[in-house]
């Protein structure tokens, strides 16, 4: 988010709301309203949808980005990684800043 006040702390470090990671299935860092993330434990959904319902990490996160934050008034969105390497960063606001890395041909920068 931009234009946040001084010294204010976000959801990003939060585990489970802003922050997550398991070897085995993903690993999540997140970014918008705070309150909401925290509500909906999102980057911990995300995981939990992929583990227990079988959803695609595209799915998952989509699903968390585009349904379960929008049902609490939150807006942002996760830069996530499966365990195969695939990645998902779904927003649902205007922009976010996100980047990604994999091998030399698999990078990007984006906002919008």
């Amino acid at each position: 988010m931009t234009a946040k006040r001084p010294g204010r702390v976000g959801d990003s470090p939060l585990i489970g709301a802003g922050t997550f990671a398991d070897n085995r299935i993903c690993a999540i860092s997140a970014t918008g309203d705070g309150e909401a993330f925290v509500r909906l434990s999102a980057a911990h959904e995300i995981d939990a949808r992929m583990r227990l319902a079988g959803e695609t990490l595209a799915q998952a996160a989509d699903n968390v980005v585009r349904i379960g934050l929008p049902e609490l008034n939150g807006s942002g969105g996760p830069v996530a990684v499966d365990a195969e390497g695939r990645i998902a960063t779904p927003f649902n606001c205007e922009g976010m800043y996100r980047a990604w890395t994999g091998s030399a041909v698999d990078r990007g920068i984006a906002i919008y």
